[in-house]
Order: structure tokens, then sequence, then C-alpha cells
């Protein structure tokens, strides 16, 4: 498990974040933790097979069809589906060498994708929200206003 002066490092130098389960309803955390993201500087790649842009971008069907490097794979699946997300995951960070970090979101857990992700070398958060940890661990904001 990730310690907040780790964690705060990772972050304050990964900025693509894959969103596999990105949500098109701005009601649901799905769609407004990467609306907020994007405010803290992240770039936000959806990942929602059932839509064709969320928040004026492209969505990918799955993570090995995004072509840009990602660097943070967050998930909004129930804790049931993040183990093939996280599998996915894992192969393209075979593949490609990138993603650095994976995100369970508040109320996502999945012991069995936990360890894959660390066997792995890959740093790996869940039941926790971005939305909350970004303010927690960069008070003035993550991005220099």
């Amino acid at each position: 498990m990730l310690n907040d002066t780790e964690l705060k490092a990772l972050l304050e130098r990964l900025n693509t974040v894959a969103v596999v389960g990105m949500s098109t309803n701005p009601a649901k955390a799905a769609h407004r933790v990467p609306a907020y993201l994007l405010t803290e500087g992240f770039e936000v790649i959806p990942v929602n097979p059932h839509a064709e842009t969320i928040l004026e971008r492209r969505c990918y069907r799955s993570l090995l069809d995004v072509p840009e490097s990602i660097d943070i794979v967050e998930v909004f699946r129930p804790s049931e589906d993040a183990l093939p997300v996280v599998e996915e995951a894992l192969a393209r960070h075979t593949a490609r060498g990138d993603v650095a970090l994976i995100w369970l979101q508040l109320g996502i857990v999945n012991e069995t994708a936990r360890a894959l992700a660390e066997a792995a070398g890959i740093p790996f958060v869940q039941d926790r929200c971005m939305a909350i940890e970004i303010p927690r661990l960069f008070p003035g904001g993550r991005v220099k206003r």
C-alpha cells in the first residue's frame, strides 16, 4: 500500500488518466471525478464502449484501443468487474510499457487484482477517490494557478 509521500510523488509526475467506466451522466461520480481531474491538469481519456465522446473527448472501447500513452488507469466498474480491467491494464503494460498506477475508485475493492498489479510492480490504490485524495495531498491544487 502506498503511503502519502509515495502517492503524492506519483500524482505529481503522472498526467494521463484512462478512466474505465467513465459515464456520460454528469450526476454520476464516474463523470464528475474525471471532470475534476481536468481542472487539476490531468489529461483524461474516456474508456466506455457505449459512448462516442464524453467531456468532448473521444471514447475508446478498451484500454488496448487507446493509442496515447497511459500513466494511470482509473476504474469506475463494480468490484467484481475490476479484475478483467486490471488484467487488461497489465497486458497493456507488458505490451506498451505504460500504465504506472492502477486506481480503483472509492467503494471498489478487488484483492486478486491488487495482488496481480503488485506482482507486476505496478502501484495499486483501491477504495479511494482521486477527487478526495488530490485536494488532501495538494491543498493549494496540483496545478499552480
